[in-house]
């Protein structure tokens, strides 16, 4: 793929990488190495299915080599795998409004420019559209969608195969799997089944090395009380209408305990339906509020981007054919993974980190659909012992002056940020400091910042000082 259109009506063109017609263009430092295409693969069921994906190679290495004349470099560099999550949302609104390297305008035009913040400047970054319905991303039955964790793991890991047959170039690099929100779900399943085919020796070998998952849909019993609880703190329910919410609540965690209990279907189904009154009832108080960003009434906009990725241009180069879809937790592909909705995937954290796998999670502090709070509270839960992750230095990360980039602690091979003025979308609010972030946690370098204990502590001790003299 040499080019493709950079507006609606494609009467302009961005480069990737050197067009053979036009070899001595002087600005081919700007361009990197992309692909686009399908990878094909089983199910579900005995239907063949085609996921899309969309790679760029780190700028770091140059376009103009041969990859084998440049392998050590292109091993050496990390191979990042972004997932959206809905579920039915496509990766390409993350291409396009969060870590790409393209941007699209909120003008009619639809203009697509460089981003100077995308992931690709030190790292490979591959966009994947998944499961099938979701994005580019298809079944040859129309009428099939992925319906659990262990078929969409499946069916991705055949596609990582694919790919690494396509592109054998890239198959040493380490590879970390990554994702926000609903594939806060799919980003451990995806990991534990390379690790199990890793483990039986089928297939290539995927050097992974780690996941990283920003404000995940992980717990959502949890995620949905925190939601109500803070849609009151910030006022947008009353007191009445927080019991009203609270009394639901009982009775959609009640259905959702019997439903995991049982495996019952039917029971699981019902919770989906349940938790997502909630929330739209929560919504509904609050004059629909933006439950990814409580600052905001509407979500970040994707401008033109439906009419773009529906061009026939941006098709042609694409390789596709097909009209593109994304919703967010709606539509096919949703309806399809109802049972999978509320179930709980902390569990599968727990088994990556006993592995010894390196695992990132960060939220914008400002979501109030799966933000802070029930991160904290997940990790609190699967990390042992307990006393341990509760003691570990909490950094306060920022530079020598100013307001903080974030909050950090880690231990061992886990690590947790914290992100202020930052909604559900990280990488779009905070586009430098989230690249930041993963950089210094790929290079495993420290999180430079303030111990705040100290500190906290002199406060506290003179406050008591304070009051004993009082009394005294």
């Amino acid at each position: 793929m040499y080019k493709i259109p950079a507006n609606v009506s494609s009467t302009q063109t961005i480069h990737f990488y050197p067009d053979p017609e036009n070899p001595d263009d002087a600005d081919v430092q700007k361009k990197v190495r992309s692909y686009a295409g399908y990878a094909d693969v089983d199910g579900p069921g005995a239907a063949q299915s085609h996921l899309f994906y969309w790679f760029f190679e780190s700028q770091t290495c140059d376009p103009n080599l041969d990859p084998k004349d440049q392998q050590d470099l292109i091993e050496k560099t990390p191979l990042l795998i972004w997932l959206n999550g809905g579920p039915g949302a496509s990766s390409l609104a993350g291409l396009f409004i969060e870590n790409g390297p393209l941007r699209i305008g909120d003008d009619a035009a639809g203009t697509v420019s460089v981003s100077p913040d995308t992931w690709n400047q030190e790292a490979h970054v591959v966009f994947w559209d998944q499961p099938i319905g979701a994005g580019y991303s298809y079944c040859d039955d129309p009428k099939k969608y992925v319906e659990d964790e262990e078929t969409l793991s499946q069916m991705f890991w055949q596609a990582l195969q694919e790919f690494f047959t396509t592109y054998p170039e890239y198959v040493k690099c380490p590879l970390y799997v990554c994702g926000e929100s609903y594939a806060g779900k799919y980003v451990p399943a995806i990991a534990l089944k390379i690790d199990e085919q890793n483990n039986k020796q089928a297939g290539k070998h995927i050097e992974l090395k780690g996941i990283a998952v920003g404000n995940g849909w992980i717990k959502p019993e949890l995620s949905i009380r925190i939601m109500i609880d803070y849609a009151y703190v910030s006022g947008f329910i009353g007191k009445n209408q927080k019991k009203i919410l609270d009394d639901h609540y009982a009775t959609f965690q009640s259905v959702l305990e019997d439903g995991e209990k049982t495996k019952d279907a039917k029971k699981l189904k019902q919770a989906t339906d349940l938790g997502n009154g909630l929330v739209n009832a929560a919504l509904a108080y609050g004059v629909n509020f933006d439950v990814y960003d409580v600052r905001r009434w509407d979500d970040l906009s994707m401008g033109a981007l439906h009419p773009y990725l529906d061009s026939a241009e941006v098709q042609k180069a694409l390789h596709v054919n097909r009209k593109w879809l994304c919703q967010d937790n709606a539509g096919p592909v949703a309806t399809a993974l109802k049972c999978d909705n509320m179930a709980d995937a902390s569990p599968l954290y727990a088994k990556l980190i006993g592995k010894g796998y390196k695992t990132l999670l960060y939220t914008g502090n400002f979501d109030t659909a799966c933000g802070y709070q029930s991160t904290e509270e997940i990790l609190d839960g699967i990390l042992t012992p307990p006393d341990d992750w509760r003691k570990a230095k909490r950094l306060i990360w920022k530079q020598a002056q100013g307001n903080p980039k974030g909050f950090v602690r880690t231990l061992k091979n886990v690590t947790q940020v914290s992100l202020p003025d930052s909604g559900h979308e990280v990488p779009a609010y905070q586009p430098q400091i989230c690249r930041e972030m993963l950089y210094t946690w790929l290079s495993d370098l420290p999180f430079h910042g303030q111990n705040p204990e100290s500190v906290a502590q002199d406060i506290l001790d003179r406050a008591q000082k304070d009051a004993d003299n009082e009394t005294g």
